[in-house]
């Protein structure tokens, strides 16, 4: 998700919802096909493939979680309507100080909007940063920094266009006899979100909440299984759905917008707009991470968001960013190894199952990516698994590179030893760009032409960035540097040299 820590906290802290539909006074926001567009990968899919993925597929919408320069400058006349993470790191500075957040809004948000033509509508100002994980580190920052930002906003001439949310996890409501008619604020924040949920509706905000159902049923073995997805039309409720009053609650999704909805009605404050800023469903890297679950959850919910069904106490689906676009091999893996799996679209822009969107249009592929060569680097055939030297290399390799696909009940999960080894082999070789030293793990691996995939297990070839012709050290550096734009990724580079190196 947006923040590692945000895997770390429980989704859906109650599986029930209010009892009684209400009036309330907020102005609609406008359905539509909105995502989180993450781009901490190695090999990026390049930005004009991806606005033209986003522009195919009917996303109208995209969260950013950081500025991300050349997200933002595809994005530009595209007519995508962006909203723009501030991080959680950079609150603190922002809280401080009106003139940072006057700088942060001039060289994130104006030049962007007046030099690039992008349509930015929404500044979120942190992400999820009253996790109970936290221990409140973010707390008194958040909405001093929010005040700056709108202060920032308002000196830009862009108040009117641009408006403020804090994405919020749900862990800062809950329903202490289990109906969401009963909800309310978490009691240590409760005080901090009436004023945050205050200043947002008095200027124009809108509050954004992240629903994870599948962390719910991946943390608790005892969470009934079919409440965490929408039921098919025509299908007997679950058996865990509950009975709030006159309100029969099918699942989860439902049950917990509604008690957020019931907690804001409890403080007078049920006339703010609330989007769902994060949902969705990852293919890998867990037992129920797959791509016949992804479906079932995503394909529930983008019929939900087709036809404008909302929940009880909203009956309009608000706008929903799907979590996520694509899947991101250079994420934090601390939450679990299902952090780098969580798009509709696998890294390359290729769907990983069909989903259908209106009238049954399925999803469709990005268009002009450019692959490296087709060549893999195994594990030799004359080289054994049980060699002393394996364990140390293949080590290096998962250290460098994205493995989570080897995880026991993930995609990989069944492949043998010597599959295992040339598949941790074959990820380094790809994020170093195909480097003939990348292959060198004391001649043990080699290269190959035939595609070693195996069943559900795809040997990768990465995206070609454009500048994997050069040699060398500069050209490890250069290429995976070039192509994440992270510092993270820099450090990654360095690093994979040393590693080929010392083989």
């Amino acid at each position: 998700m947006g923040s590692c820590a945000a895997l770390r906290a429980l989704a859906v802290l109650v599986w029930v919802a209010a009892a009684y539909p209400v009036v309330f006074r907020a102005r609609p926001v406008q359905a539509g096909l909105a995502v989180n567009w993450g781009t901490r990968a190695l090999h990026p899919l390049p930005g004009d493939i991806t606005v033209r993925l986003l522009r195919d597929n009917g996303f109208d919408k995209v969260k950013l979680f950081e500025a991300d320069p050349p997200a933002l400058r595809a994005l530009g006349h595209s007519g995508i309507q962006v909203m723009i993470g501030l991080p959680n790191d950079l609150l603190a500075g922002v809280a401080g100080s009106v003139n940072a957040a006057e700088q942060w809004v001039l060289q994130n948000v104006s030049t962007y909007v007046s030099r690039y033509g992008v349509d930015v509508r929404y500044v979120a100002v942190g992400n999820e940063p009253f996790l109970k994980s936290y221990k409140g580190k973010f707390e008194s920052a958040t909405l001093p920094a929010v005040q700056n930002v709108q202060a920032a906003l308002v000196k830009a001439g862009l108040a009117r266009q641009v408006r403020v949310t804090v994405p919020l996890n749900a862990d800062v409501y809950e329903s202490l006899d289990g109906k969401p008619s009963s909800g309310d604020f978490r009691p240590d924040i409760s005080g901090l979100m009436v004023s945050l949920v205050r200043f947002l509706l008095d200027n124009g905000g809108i509050l954004a909440i992240n629903i994870y159902p599948f962390l719910s049923l991946d943390a608790d073995p005892n969470f009934p299984v079919d409440y965490a997805f929408f039921p098919s039309p025509g299908a007997p409720p679950s058996q865990a759905s509950v009975q709030d009053g006159n309100v029969l609650y099918t699942n989860v999704f439902d049950a917990n917008y509604d008690t957020l909805i019931a907690s804001l009605e409890k403080h007078g404050l049920g006339s703010i707009p609330v989007v769902v800023g994060e949902i969705g469903w990852p293919t890998d890297g867990s037992k129920y991470a797959n791509a016949a679950s992804a479906h079932k959850f995503n394909q529930g919910l983008f019929d939900r968001i087709v036809a404008g069904k909302g929940t009880p106490r909203r009956p309009q689906m608000p706008d929903v960013y799907v979590f996520a676009l694509l899947d991101e091999d250079n994420k934090s893996v601390d939450p679990g190894n299902f952090e780098r799996h969580w798009g509709i679209f696998n890294y390359d822009g290729s769907p990983k199952y069909r989903l259908s969107l209106a009238g049954g249009r399925p999803i469709v592929p990005a268009k002009g990516v450019r692959y490296l060569s087709k060549q893999w680097c195994v594990l030799r055939p004359d080289a054994s698994p049980a060699d002393p030297a394996v364990a140390g290399a293949v080590q290096y390799a998962c250290e460098y590179s994205d493995c989570t696909s080897l995880g026991a009940g993930s995609s990989c999960g069944g492949l043998d030893a010597r599959g295992n080894v040339s598949y941790a082999f074959n990820q380094f070789f790809q994020a170093a760009n195909q480097q003939r030293a990348a292959c060198s793990f004391n001649n043990l691996s080699t290269i190959v032409t035939t595609d070693p995939s195996q069943g559900t297990c795809r040997f990768e070839i990465m995206i070609d960035t454009g500048r994997h012709e050069l040699t060398g050290k500069s050209a490890a550096a250069a290429v995976m540097v070039g192509s994440s734009g992270s510092w993270s990724a820099m450090l990654v580079l360095g690093l994979v040299w040393l590693a080929v190196a010392a083989w």
